[in-house]
């Protein structure tokens, strides 16, 4: 690398975690003006009369520490409990248009909003708006609709399960299953792959398990930015010699080596923990054929230990008992040649046989992958391949083994368990008569990007979010904005303002919604509500500050006053019975989901309880009966087009961001300080486009037929697979086509992006 390097880059050598960590806490807690109550409110994160953090969905321990939060955790904690407001005289001092010219991070950074508001075309601004007027005007626009499926439901996977059973239930009985929803562009190639393998769309380990784990193979995740809990885990596996052995085309700082805060020898010695045993940087979009090649080193040591005499190096007896299609899957992957696996993969013939090595000599394996698996076109062959993968040797259904799918937001499983659904099956519907007397469509309501589509060709007029930032967070960018400007209304539940807020519909409100933090009273006295981890473990969340002003209201009143002004006393649901208690939104969940039996008493012990996962004991939930080896012919869904000078982007987060929410502008593991406008590319790619490090870049979408270009970004060199090219997430959505997702869970492809880059124009 050229000893000048583009400005605000530089060498960042320290350990993830360690004392960058706390000194990023300290600044975090300065900056949201929070430092005393910040502190106190820190320390009841993830306890167990606490609030759940708002972050990420890894489990919590047994709370053995007196503080069970990370960097990332404190920042998504202060971000809500932030002293900064944001109320009618901020939109007094800024219209509309003049918002949108401000970043991402400085709308969100402005403070949490107060007051029900009402966009006033006139004028340009958001105007405070009684919230009985505007629940009532909710009501008028939805119910003058011809079809309630010209209305569209977004949920983000930050809401509790009350909040969520709430809106799927008023949702329902308006008459539509249109629920597009934040984990259609993230894990549903999780939630629709896992259930053709192994009959459910979950995780199939617990927290414990990996007590018990003699090897973790992890693909397509970065755990010290996304869910920095889970690094007290790996931390732990690696200090009693368990081997890691992490795929993914950037070598990230936390999965090299970490410092645990609460390890007083680390700190004061300014010492770390190596994570990964080895590390092997595949190309972007090549996680087919590296499974596969792995499966074929697998496989030729099985056929070597024959030939010495042996009884080979797979769980026959597993694969017999409790699989069907092994033999199709062996012959396909032996029918597949190194040499297609090495050119798509990038990886060597040697990286696999090492790694091949770790899985066959360890009793119990346990995988954890993320979204760097599952956003590609063939994201749900991924998450597939890598079942195939597990059941060569009976990874599933035992201690210490199994599938672990690292969710982001950190209620995005547990929507999903309540009803969160635009596919119900005849089980929820069944549930749902017995519960409200009442029987639900079933027809197929859209996901996300059948919700773009809808609205973009006038099909959909109407749109209600609960929570997130859905404009920001789809790809396309030009054709999402565009789209959701036609709407005649929009509907926006938040805690904060974000760039969907300023995409105004004919009329367009925002509803202050209390946050994580936040204490609830309702009538019956303070609430507590529940989530659901990664691992399937439900437990209650109780927030304890004061809310940020007296006009907030709870997800759950402001969905029950929605419904109520809009659906009246149809099928004789008492909204305000409901909201009153949330007991008795819990009472009404375990009639409809009979897995949530007893569920009052059960959440109210320590810890909470697990939900069941028929995976975990050997038990296949498919229409085989069986757990099943399913096949991927190809081993490169993402398309080059035959195109050799394209590179395959991959979009990735900063360490200062979680999903569409920008804390800062820092990405210190990476070494970007003060700036968000770079790609990340190797080399020779660079030498053999007549680039250099600092060089301005144009990158056009190779897939679109429409022009679709990233302008004027900063090109750094770095440590990535020669082909592959990386940057941020959101701002080179633009690059991502809303046609390029993968057809069988609708995820957007933000993983693998075939691109050209080139000078700036």
């Amino acid at each position: 690398m050229q000893d000048e390097r583009p400005e605000g880059i530089e060498r960042y050598d320290d350990p993830a975690g360690g004392w960058g960590a706390l000194k990023a806490v300290a600044k975090t807690l300065a900056h949201q003006q929070v430092v005393a109550q910040g502190t106190a409110t820190l320390l009841k994160a993830n306890q167990p009369e606490g609030f759940d953090c708002p972050g990420c969905a890894w489990p919590d321990p047994k709370h053995t520490s007196s503080f069970e939060f990370c960097e990332n955790g404190a920042k998504a904690i202060t971000w809500e409990s932030t002293a900064r407001r944001v109320g009618p005289e901020f939109f007094e001092n800024n219209t509309v248009d003049e918002l949108w010219t401000w970043t991402d991070h400085k709308l969100e950074d402005a403070g949490r909003l107060t007051s029900p508001l009402l966009y006033n075309q006139s004028r340009d601004r958001y105007e405070i708006i009684e919230w009985e007027d505007a629940l009532h005007l909710i009501a008028s626009e939805l119910n003058k609709l011809p079809d309630p499926n010209m209305a569209e439901f977004y949920t983000s996977g930050r809401s509790s399960n009350e909040a969520a059973f709430m809106y799927q239930l008023f949702v329902r009985a308006f008459g539509t299953n249109n629920f597009p929803d934040c984990s259609n562009m993230c894990h549903e190639a999780t939630s629709v792959g896992l259930p053709k393998s192994i009959g459910v769309g979950k995780g199939t380990v617990t927290l414990e398990d990996f007590d018990h784990c003699d090897a973790i193979f992890s693909f397509g995740h970065n755990p010290g930015t996304n869910h920095p809990r889970m690094m007290t885990t790996l931390h732990e596996a690696s200090r009693r010699g368990v081997p890691i052995v992490a795929f993914n085309p950037l070598k990230e700082r936390a999965l090299e080596r970490f410092a645990a805060p609460q390890n007083p020898v680390e700190m004061l010695t300014l010492s770390s923990t190596p994570i990964a045993s080895s590390y092997n940087q595949l190309r972007v979009g090549g996680d087919i054929a590296a499974l596969k090649g792995l499966m074929k080193a697998v496989f030729e040591r099985d056929d070597e230990d024959f030939r010495r005499g042996g009884s080979g190096v797979l769980d026959r007896d597993f694969i017999a008992e409790h699989t069907v299609g092994f033999e199709e899957l062996r012959k396909e992957v032996e029918a597949t040649s190194w040499d297609s696996i090495v050119d798509v993969s990038g990886l060597s013939i040697e990286a696999f046989e090492s790694a091949a090595d770790v899985y066959i000599h360890a009793n119990s394996v346990i995988v954890c992958y993320g979204m760097g698996l599952t956003q590609h076109e063939n994201g749900t062959a991924n998450v597939q391949q890598l079942a195939n993968f597990m059941m060569l040797r009976g990874n599933l259904g035992r201690k210490g083994a199994g599938i672990c799918p690292v969710r982001g937001h950190s209620n995005v499983q547990g929507d999903r368990t309540v009803g969160i659904t635009e596919i119900p099956n005849d089980a929820l519907l069944d549930g749902m008569e017995k519960a409200f007397g009442f029987r639900p469509s079933g027809e197929k309501g859209h996901n996300a990007i059948e919700t773009i589509e809808a609205i973009a060709d006038g099909r959909s007029k109407a749109l209600v979010c609960l929570g997130g930032n859905l404009a920001v967070a789809m790809a396309d960018p030009d054709a999402t904005f565009a789209a959701m400007r036609k709407l005649d209304l929009a509907v926006h539940i938040a805690t904060k303002l974000n760039r969907s807020h300023l995409l105004v519909a004919k009329t367009s409100l925002i509803l202050p919604c209390l946050g994580r933090t936040d204490l609830d009273t309702q009538a019956s006295g303070p609430q507590s509500v529940t989530v659901e981890d990664s691992m399937s473990m439900v437990h209650a969340s109780r927030g304890f500050l004061n809310p940020p002003g007296p006009l907030l209201r709870s997800e759950p009143a402001i969905i029950a006053g929605i419904a109520k002004a809009t659906l009246g006393d149809r099928h004789g649901i008492d909204w305000d019975v409901l909201v009153s208690n949330y007991d008795r939104i819990r009472e009404k969940i375990e009639i409809v989901f009979p897995d949530f039996h007893d569920f009052n008493r059960r959440v109210r012990v320590k810890g909470g309880f697990r939900l069941d996962v028929p995976a975990s004991y050997r038990v296949w939930k498919t229409e085989s009966g069986k757990a099943n080896f399913l096949l991927s012919p190809s081993l490169d869904g993402d398309r080059l087009v035959g195109n050799r000078q394209a590179l395959m982007l991959t979009t990735i987060r900063s360490h200062d961001q979680y999903n569409t929410t920008v804390y800062g502008l820092d990405d210190r593991y990476r070494g970007v300080f003060g700036r968000r406008d770079v790609v990340f590319m190797n080399k020779t790619d660079l030498a053999d486009r007549g680039l250099r490090d600092g060089d301005l870049i144009d990158l056009t979408a190779t897939l679109s037929s429409e022009p679709r270009k990233a302008s004027k970004f900063t090109v750094v060199e770095y440590n990535i697979p020669k082909g592959s090219v990386a940057g941020y997430y959101p701002e080179l959505n633009v690059v991502v086509t809303l046609g390029h997702y993968d057809r069988l869970s609708g995820t957007p492809s933000y993983k693998s992006v075939p691109v050209i880059v080139s000078a700036a124009a």
